[in-house]
């Protein structure tokens, strides 16, 4: 299991991975192509995946070249790769959360907007029958559980229901 695989199991992209461990795109591309990576970048790494330098170094052996004194230093920083990697996983959680919310925001202008227009429409052609209740109740519904769980009111599908799915799905794979 190298770089790749442990980002696919966590459900990131490239450039997700890239945000959360203040590397460049391009570099995680180079690494998971199999190239070395400095001892930094494997730091950043390893904080992401709550993991130990060394952690990183048994997965993917040929990560980083090693001579006496990069080892030294990899195992000089396992101690602070895992204080890191708490904060790592924390600041992932808010990413994940902000990036919820944002999208409930732009649902709920969309939903705004066109209710609004629909309402023009409706008084304009039909102003004895409000259809416009319609899309509006079956929308805002929707909209409203979009809310709920943006806001962490309501956790349904939530990370530890995806961390279950995960581990199910990849305990079917391994049989």
């Amino acid at each position: 299991m190298g770089v790749k695989q442990l980002r696919l199991d966590k459900g990131w992209s490239q450039e997700e991975l890239s945000q959360l461990s203040g590397l460049s795109v391009r570099t995680i591309q180079r690494i998971e192509q199999g190239n070395k990576a400095g001892l930094e970048s494997l730091k950043s790494l390893a904080a992401v995946f709550e993991l130990q330098v060394s952690d990183l170094h048994k997965i993917e052996p040929n990560l980083m070249a090693s001579s006496k004194t990069e080892k030294q230093e990899s195992d000089n920083m396992n101690e602070e790769s895992s204080n890191n990697g708490k904060e790592s996983a924390e600041k992932a959680a808010v990413i994940a959360q902000v990036k919820r919310i944002k999208a409930f925001n732009k649902n709920l202008l969309s939903y705004a907007g066109v209710i609004l227009l629909l309402l023009v429409i409706n008084l304009l052609t039909s102003p004895d029958y409000f259809w416009v209740v319609w899309p509006a109740l079956g929308w805002g519904i929707a909209l409203l559980i979009q809310g709920l769980s943006a806001h962490e009111v309501v956790n349904v599908f939530g990370s530890d229901w995806e961390k279950k799915q995960i581990e199910k799905r990849l305990g079917k794979n391994q049989d």
